[in-house]
């Protein structure tokens, strides 16, 4: 049972990156941004292809990122230029880059056997998974801490402040188009990157791997929401943590799901209760919903 665990573990930080850009788009801009199921697969795509082109992987990172977020600017402008509703816009581009992914690809499924992995790029222990493991800690910890710098910067408080207030922030002679562009393309820029992780992690690529992954990215934001409230937290870095906890969190009931012998086939069905639970439970008060 344990390695059930280690492995939600692992995956668990993969799309760690992928819940901290839903948490950008819903938690500091109020955006649903469905883009997230198109751009996830669009960085494993793109990874696939490149990797098996032979391409380094110092180079394999940075494109894969900026094509998911040249998807999130596709979006972002749709919403802000064309005043199409948030939803809509993700939804719109989220369709077109199945089309997009199928073109990059040329079929529906590239394996990744015996190609470089970024996880073999560093031996820090002799047992493969635990160096896998720490290998994507020392990715995650690294990413963490610049997301959590660049949200304490100036240009990150405007981020925050275009969220909660964007009349008094427009008054005050920020572009608030430009940074819900901008933090649309960074959004969907690290769920690009969940996809060149989660496509090494497994060993391949395939069109339909981003169906559904924004349920995942939302679970894990509301348990970071609901531990928030629980807790009284304020801090925006802490509140970061939380949602790479949630990831944890969200992964650790599937892997126990799968180690009771719950048939797989009912794997979206928990995953889609486990969700309501959690947007539930902090509605309820003493047994009681609140009215």
């Amino acid at each position: 049972m344990s390695q059930f665990y280690l492995t939600a573990l692992q995956l668990a930080l993969c799309l760690g990156p992928m819940a901290m850009g839903i948490f950008i788009s819903m938690k500091v801009f109020n955006i649903p941004d469905i883009t997230t199921d198109g751009s996830y697969t669009l960085g494993a795509t793109v990874t696939a292809v490149l990797i098996s082109a032979h391409f380094p992987l110092w180079m394999v990172l940075p494109i894969s990122m900026l094509c998911g977020a040249m998807a999130g600017t596709c979006t972002g402008f749709i919403h802000t230029k064309l005043k199409i509703d948030a939803l809509l816009s993700g939804i719109l581009i989220m369709t077109a880059l199945y089309s997009v992914n199928l073109m990059i690809m040329g079929r529906s499924n590239i394996p990744l056997i015996n190609t470089a992995s970024v996880f073999e790029q560093f031996h820090f222990f002799k047992n493969e998974q635990l160096n896998q493991l720490s290998t994507a800690i020392l990715m995650v910890s690294l990413l963490l801490c610049f997301i959590i710098y660049l949200l304490n910067t100036d240009f990150g408080i405007a981020m925050r402040a275009t969220g909660n207030n964007p009349v008094m922030t427009k008054a005050l002679g920020i572009n608030n188009d430009r940074i819900k562009i901008i933090g649309l393309a960074m959004a969907n820029a690290l769920t690009a990157l969940s996809g060149f992780l989660v496509a090494q992690y497994q060993g391949f690529a395939d069109i339909n791997m981003g169906i559904g992954i924004v349920i995942t990215g939302l679970g894990s934001v509301l348990i970071a929401d609901t531990l928030k409230k629980w807790f009284n937290i304020k801090k925006i870095s802490t509140q970061i943590l939380l949602v790479v906890l949630g990831c944890f969190v969200f992964q650790s009931v599937l892997a126990f799901t799968l180690s009771i012998g719950i048939d797989p086939n009912m794997l979206k069905m928990v995953t889609a209760i486990f969700v309501l639970i959690i947007v539930a439970l902090p509605r309820i008060s003493g047994g009681w919903v609140k009215k």
